[in-house]
């Protein structure tokens, strides 16, 4: 067996276990993943799809077309659900299972679907993608953690990594089925109602599937979790996780079984992990408040911008048809798929503080390619160079280049690894609470750049916002490099050891996790 040493450290960490899997190793855990990854499915489908609808929006409600801010409202509302969501969804994860969390998510985001279906108005419409994004921020809390909780540590990375394959496959089919309506009658009502398909397909998959293993033996169902954990893993392998959650319950479950969101903040290990998952701020002076940026940088370096954006983008870029607008973002969104497919590869192998800073270093670069082409666009520098005014298009074309080079440095690292590292950070009990804190954060986050990018565009211009953009990018960079631990290959246990010696030092492990009061 191979031992860990965490850099920096004088302690050594526990051996990895024995048995060791492979991605495609056990197909009952691919099933498990790729069934709750539907979830990531719903929360792609959503970004894509309105991207897509709203051009057509624009043309049914007037007012609509006259109103960047209601446009704005139209995408964000979804993330103001989901906000909502995930916050609430942490305790539903805690309190009741991952398993029912996500029948409930499924049933909202259902009844959301239809009801942005039948909008007669914006503002039913903007009620529907409220209720949608109830269910997304739910699903995102929810799925993750289940897929973690069910996946042995040495393809963790890579399983958790599967959930944001979903995402970006569910943004490609919204692509096509948004060319596929563009000459229907009805065309976005079609585009947003056919979400409830997937929604559906989840639920009816959730009711044949197990609660995760690790919530049924820490809340006294060990049965039935031995009988998922022998599914999983062989005969030796099973004994060293048991053995692994008899610990982990006898730890944890010295507090109270039943914790809340202030009790994060009372134990100096949660606030470090918290910080580095959630956090939105950073102080470079302080331990306990410079790990704050991780799942806000992932959204203020751009990505849902682009995703929610991209044909109205590709517009800016001088393609006015919408059809041509879609089928470059189809483009676009192919791409985010493939680039997932290599994190997902790379993740449990590079791990994910390596494959962070690479992706941050070529978004940099692709969004300074796109803040030159809008730049060069907009004063028209190329115009004494042409003869036949082809320097709008060509320029066109470099910004939709900068596009698809953004997506495809992004998707590999700054996609995948924020949710891998939130889904493995916190400790059993607090799981649910800090990985819903979390996400909110990233909803948040994800609202601000949604709600603010077509009247920070009126303001600073293209060009400006993405060399804004670009600075964020260059700040994540920096607190990658210096505040983010590695947890490649580590078990839940062993994540919760470095933890406690970022906390306490040598003697962390003398600490108790849940115990250790600031």
């Amino acid at each position: 067996m191979t031992i860990l040493s965490m850099p920096g450290s004088s302690g050594m960490l526990d051996p990895l276990p024995t048995g060791r899997m492979s991605y495609f190793g056990n197909w009952y855990v691919l099933g498990l993943t790729v069934t709750a990854g539907i979830g990531g499915f719903l929360f792609g489908y959503d970004t894509g799809v309105i991207s897509g609808a709203l051009l057509y929006i624009r043309d049914d409600f007037k007012v609509v077309n006259e109103n960047n801010f209601l446009q704005e409202t139209i995408v964000s509302m979804a993330l103001v659900g989901a906000m909502i969501g995930a916050a609430g969804g942490g305790w539903v994860n805690d309190a009741y299972g991952r398993k029912r969390a996500t029948l409930l998510a499924d049933v909202v985001f259902a009844i959301g679907s239809l009801v942005m279906c039948a909008a007669p108005d914006p503002y039913v419409l903007i009620f529907g993608r409220l209720l949608v994004g109830l269910g997304i921020g739910v699903a995102s809390v929810t799925a993750p953690v289940y897929i973690a909780e069910a996946s042995p540590s040495e393809i963790r990375g890579g399983l958790v990594g599967t959930n944001v394959l979903m995402i970006t496959c569910g943004q490609f089919l919204s692509y096509l089925v948004n060319l596929a309506f563009t000459e229907v009658s009805g065309t976005w009502r079609w585009m947003l109602g056919v979400a409830a398909v997937p929604a559906i397909l989840q639920f009816i998959l959730m009711l044949l599937l197990p609660e995760s293993p690790r919530w049924l033996y820490l809340n006294n169902e060990k049965a039935k979790a031995v009988a998922v954990l022998a599914k999983i893993y062989d005969s030796d392998r099973l004994e060293e996780e048991i053995d692994q959650l008899a610990a982990a319950s006898d730890d944890e479950f010295q507090s109270e079984k039943s914790v809340s969101y202030f009790d994060v903040f009372k134990s100096k290990e949660l606030r470090l992990a918290f910080f580095a998952g959630a956090g939105l701020q950073v102080r470079f002076g302080s331990l306990g408040k410079m790990e704050e940026l991780w799942q806000a940088f992932q959204q203020f370096t751009g990505i849902n911008t682009v995703m929610y954006y991209s044909p109205t983008i590709v517009q800016m870029a001088g393609f006015s048809s919408n059809q041509l607008a879609l089928l470059l973002s189809l483009i676009v969104a192919a791409v985010n798929a493939a680039g997932t497919i290599v994190g997902i590869s790379l993740i449990d192998r590079c791990g994910r503080r390596r494959l962070a800073l690479t992706s941050l270093s070529g978004v940099i670069i692709s969004l300074l390619i796109l803040s030159g082409a809008f730049f060069l666009q907009s004063t028209r520098l190329c115009d004494a160079h042409t003869l036949h005014g082809n320097c709008g298009s060509s320029l066109g074309w470099f910004a939709v280049l900068g596009l698809a080079l953004y997506i495809a440095f992004f998707s590999p690292g700054m996609g995948p690894v924020p949710w891998a590292v939130n889904s493995e950070i916190y400790p059993e009990a607090y799981r649910g609470v800090c990985g819903g804190m979390s996400a909110t954060v990233n909803w948040l986050s994800n609202l601000i750049v949604a709600q603010t990018f077509l009247s920070l565009v009126s303001v600073v211009g293209t060009s400006g916002t993405f060399l804004i953009i670009a600075a964020v990018a260059m700040a994540a960079f920096v607190f990658v490099a210096h505040f983010v631990l590695e947890t490649k290959g580590l078990t839940f246990e062993q994540v919760e050891k470095l933890w406690r010696e970022r906390a306490w030092g040598s003697d962390g492990s003398q600490q108790s996790l849940l115990g250790a009061e600031a």
